[in-house]
């Protein structure tokens, strides 16, 4: 029998330290109904024996206290609300018993932005990790050593995993059960609770804002542009002239203030367009890109499924409600 811990954090999101439990009590179910004994002991442990999640309207009273666990296979972090340097500062004494329990073997999971906590302990450097698209740019900034897998559903490196945003978390968990029972199990958890068990790219869902989070005036002014004149074809060396900066200069300032090279900002910039675009028109896809600045089809259709993970047609055809 495998012990899956859930731990209960100071200001967690109460779904994801319940719906673990849900789906892993759920296989016992599944396992018990076909003659077979449970396959897993769930423990839902904290700091304290009542833990209020969320922003404190619920509650969760513990199993056990962080002390009391000896030996668990399995630990699944949370995903985080509200401000996060406030939850992470409220849960910093947990890191030195995660790191404690990883050292003598135990696998860890963390959920959407429970992956923020995970880094704090170190454990992610040098490692895959993803986190909820939204919370990208920050989570590269605060953890520049942890190797981001933007857009990933799943990540698994040496006992780590970590998932995407919000209910992208479902996957990994049934990732991890499967892989504890075997593929059936899953299958038979993805129908009860109706997931789509092999998504594996939350990029559908990103929306791009792009990164002013920095000081650097002058990238603000080139971001801003290229917002305006998306539509446009917008060069390099016409950007680094206004600035009057060198290409190279300009493009190391861009990369380091925004995170990504001057191109992949524009080509999210235009997608991003596109995508409002396909939601909101009944535009076809030659117009739309025309409209953002493409003139090749083969060339916007590949970027497109490149940022989004779908066609501009599939793109089309899932959010824009008039088309069905």
């Amino acid at each position: 029998m495998k012990t899956v811990t859930i731990l209960a954090l100071e200001s967690a999101v109460m779904e994801a330290v319940t719906n673990p439990r849900y789906l892993f009590t759920a296989a016992n179910e599944f396992w018990r109904v076909s003659g077979h004994q449970n396959m897993f002991d769930v423990q839902i442990v904290g700091q304290r024996r009542e833990v209020r999640l969320h922003d404190g309207t619920f509650s969760v009273h513990t199993h056990k206290l962080l002390n009391e666990v000896e030996k668990t296979d399995l630990i699944i972090i949370p995903a985080l609300f509200g401000n996060l340097d406030a939850a992470l500062e409220l849960n910093e004494d947990v890191i030195p018993w995660l790191v404690q329990h990883y050292e003598n073997g135990t696998e860890i999971a963390s959920l959407c932005v429970g992956a923020f906590l995970l880094a704090g302990t170190g454990l992610l450097k040098g490692k895959q990790c993803s986190t909820h698209w939204a919370f990208g740019n920050e989570f590269k900034n605060r953890y520049p050593d942890v190797k981001l897998v933007e857009g990933g559903i799943i990540t698994e490196d040496q006992g780590i995993y970590t998932s995407g945003g919000a209910n992208s978390y479902w996957n990994l968990l049934l990732y991890l059960l499967e892989k504890y029972t075997d593929r059936d199990t899953a299958i038979l958890a993805a129908k009860y609770f109706a997931v789509d068990i092999d998504r594996n790219s939350q990029s559908a869902f990103s929306i791009f804002n792009g990164q002013k989070d920095h000081n650097d005036d002058l990238i603000k002014k080139a971001q801003e542009f290229i917002e305006a004149h998306f539509h446009e074809k917008i060069t390099v060396e016409q950007l680094a002239d206004m600035l009057a900066l060198s290409r190279r200069s300009f493009e190391r300032r861009f990369k380091k203030a925004t995170n990504n090279t001057v191109i992949e900002y524009t080509q999210r910039v235009k997608i991003e367009a596109a995508k409002r675009s396909f939601e909101g028109t009944r535009k076809n896809i030659y117009e739309v890109m025309f409209d953002v600045g493409y003139t090749d089809t083969k060339a916007f259709r590949s970027v497109f499924k490149k940022i989004t993970g779908l066609t501009p047609i599939e793109y089309r055809n899932k959010y824009n409600k008039e088309l069905r």
